[in-house]
């Protein structure tokens, strides 16, 4: 009985450490990536914003417009609109930050954001981003929702100097 017995209990107890620290900060709990998007800019205030863009996401995985065109410097509230029956996002960053993330995102499905370059939008819902584009440059939107990405769910921000 002892030699089952010690095998199970070695198991459990890394089973348990494995899941204490999946709780601790684990993307799959808690995904708050520090510093990221700081190439395309940062959190704008609404009450400086130079303009209001509309992105509507669909089910068919297309934003409209597909190509957005900002001035570095220029603060612009984004209000997204999710017209599908899937839950979408419209996440801000360099090619390399989105496929990172695309990447985590198919590994922990279950994740959820809280980034600030971020918004996620229920179905029949919208929901506000707003962002200073402090850097010139093309930069992407996307949906990172699993399977969203890869069906060609992405868009791309154009900041000119």
């Amino acid at each position: 009985m002892n030699k089952l017995l010690i095998p199970a209990l070695m198991v459990i107890g890394l089973t348990a450490t494995a899941l204490a620290q999946a709780d601790a900060g684990h993307p799959a709990k808690d995904h708050r990536r520090q510093g990221s998007a700081a190439t395309v800019g940062q959190p704008g205030d609404a009450k400086k914003a130079s303009r209001t863009v509309e992105v509507t996401m669909t089910d068919n995985m297309r934003f409209n417009p597909l190509s957005i065109t900002v001035k570095r410097g220029e603060t612009v509230k984004f209000v997204v609109k999710n017209l599908g029956k899937l839950k979408h996002e419209m996440v801000l960053g360099t090619t390399h930050e989105i496929q990172e993330h695309a990447a985590l995102m198919r590994k922990f499905p279950e994740m959820e954001h809280a980034d600030p370059n971020q918004v996620s939008v229920d179905p029949g819902k919208a929901g506000d981003l707003v962002w200073q584009f402090t850097q010139a440059g093309t930069f992407d939107f996307a949906c990172l929702q699993p399977g969203h990405f890869e069906a060609g769910m992405v868009g791309k921000m154009i900041v000119k100097r």
